[in-house]
C-alpha cells in the first residue's frame, strides 16, 4: 500500500507504537482488518467488539465504530481504550499495540 497517502475521506493512515509500523486504513475496513491486509497481526478473538483480546490505547486521531456499543464502559473510552476489531478510521491514527506483530515474524516461528 503507498503509504504516501494525503489524508481525505476514504484512507487514513495507521501508526502502530511503540513499532513505528504505518498501514493504511480505507474507509470500509476496520482497523484490525486493514492491518491484517498490510501484514501486520493485532490481538483478536471475537471480531465482534465482545472480547476485548483486541483493547489498545488510542494515542492520537478519531475513530468511530461500526457497531452502537462495543465491549468498552464509558470510562475506558474516556481514558482512550479502544477495540480495533470494530473501530473505523475518521483521522490519522495512532495506536498502542505492544502485541502487534508482523505475519512474516509470525511464520518464522517453529
Amino acid at each position: 500500500m503507498d503509504l504516501s497517502i494525503q489524508e481525505n475521506h476514504d484512507a487514513h493512515l495507521l501508526t502502530l507504537l511503540p513499532q513505528q509500523w504505518q498501514c493504511v486504513v480505507p474507509a470500509a475496513y476496520t482497523l484490525l482488518q486493514a492491518a491484517a491486509a498490510a501484514g501486520i497481526v493485532l490481538p483478536s478473538s471475537c471480531r465482534n467488539g465482545t472480547c476485548r483480546t483486541c483493547l489498545c490505547r488510542l494515542e492520537a486521531g478519531q475513530i468511530h465504530y461500526g457497531i452502537d456499543w462495543p465491549g468498552l464502559s464509558a470510562e475506558e473510552k474516556q481514558e482512550g481504550w479502544i477495540l480495533p476489531c470494530v473501530a473505523l478510521a475518521d483521522s490519522a491514527l495512532t495506536l498502542r499495540v505492544p502485541a502487534a506483530r508482523r505475519i512474516s515474524a509470525v511464520a518464522e516461528k517453529p
